[in-house]
């Protein structure tokens, strides 16, 4: 039991450069501001990354991990896919065929899929399995597993963290698949924040209305069967999470006490966000949130953790797609830090803007 409360023990992030840092940003040939939020992300990784403000930022060797499970409930007809395609996705991410493999060949990810308990283990090496079970318990009914299972997926979730960071990756970015859970995500986000069900579960793949109804009445039914459960992070996920979920939410937990960002996809990914700052308030400091989905509750996802998403694509996929595509703008960050004149080394004048006249 220590070892699994240090896995989630995140020192507080140093704010002694923040001047330095945003001193220099602010002196880069450009009106102050001019680069948006792309200078909010510079300090970010600054934050991070530096020693001092004269140090450069690096982004090197970024990995894509994209968990795979899959959830008990889809048999209750929560999705217009059945469960069987969970494995048909795995399989053709292991082929080179998905979104997630076109995305991450065209912006340098290296991509690793973890089998986190999808119904039946593939046994090829192309797939780390970290299997937790095959499949959750369908939480309308039961829970999803113990909280066992849960402290269990996040040490794998670490070793898989610390390993990638072993060999030289200082960015993580988390992608899922797994048919079910965008119902397991919303049943965890209203537990964690207390929003209503109906303002939490959105259409997920594309079912009709009657669909989402069954998925609202379902997930009610879930909250209502373990409401005396619902007391902490750990108790919600083991409830009502998924086996990918869980893992997410260790490799959040992890990635931030080792002191490397992660970008966090959509709403699945979001919600273990969610999960990762309420058991350790410092793992905020470290999550850059790639965009805001189509998914009804992501928006109020990104607000309850005050996140400001780097895209806005319209995006609906899962996989770690939105982090794939938002890959070159920390890049781009960090190369605006790194190699943007300043105002005296271009010979240019400074911009200032006029001051405010008081209006008498």
């Amino acid at each position: 039991m220590i070892r699994e409360r240090r896995m989630y023990q995140v020192a507080a992030i140093n704010h002694a450069l923040d001047d330095a840092i945003q001193a220099r940003i602010d002196n880069k040939t450009k009106p102050l501001g001019a680069l948006g939020e792309l200078e909010a992300l510079a300090l970010q990784l600054g934050r991070i990354q530096l020693g001092s403000a004269t140090d450069e930022l690096v982004i090197r060797r970024p990995v894509m991990l994209v968990f795979a499970a899959d959830h008990g409930i889809a048999a209750a007809g929560v999705s217009i896919a059945p469960s069987e395609v969970t494995t048909q996705m795995v399989l053709n991410f292991v082929a080179g065929g998905a979104a997630i493999n076109v995305f991450c060949r065209q912006t340098g990810f290296e991509l690793e899929v973890i089998d986190c308990g999808i119904l039946s283990p593939l046994g090829i090496p192309e797939v780390t399995a970290q299997r937790l079970g095959a499949g959750t318990g369908p939480i309308h009914k039961r829970a999803a597993m113990t909280l066992g299972a849960v402290h269990q997926g996040f040490a794998m979730a670490r070793t898989l963290v610390k390993r990638h960071i072993d060999a030289g990756s200082n960015l993580l970015a988390l992608g899922e698949m797994g048919i079910g859970n965008t119902s397991s995500a919303a049943a965890v986000m209203a537990a964690l924040t207390g929003l209503p069900v109906s303002e939490c579960v959105g259409r997920g793949t594309g079912i009709d209305a009657a669909t989402l109804k069954r998925k609202c009445l379902l997930i009610e039914q879930a909250l209502l069967l373990h409401h005396c459960e619902l007391t902490e992070p750990l108790s919600i996920l083991a409830c009502l999470g998924g086996f990918e979920i869980v893992q997410m939410t260790g490799a959040m937990l992890a990635a931030a006490e080792f002191g490397v960002p992660v970008l966090v996809d959509g709403f699945i990914a979001s919600t273990a966000a969610l999960a990762a700052v309420r058991l350790a308030p410092g793992v905020r400091d470290y999550l850059i949130f790639a965009h805001e989905s189509e998914e009804r509750g992501h928006k109020l996802l990104l607000d309850a953790m005050s996140a400001k998403p780097l895209l806005r694509l319209g995006l609906r996929l899962g996989e770690g797609s939105g982090a794939a595509l938002a890959l070159p703008l920390v890049q781009a960050a960090a190369n605006f830090y790194n190699q943007m004149a300043s105002f005296g080394e271009a010979g240019v004048d400074k911009v200032v803007e006029p001051a405010t006249q008081e209006v008498l």
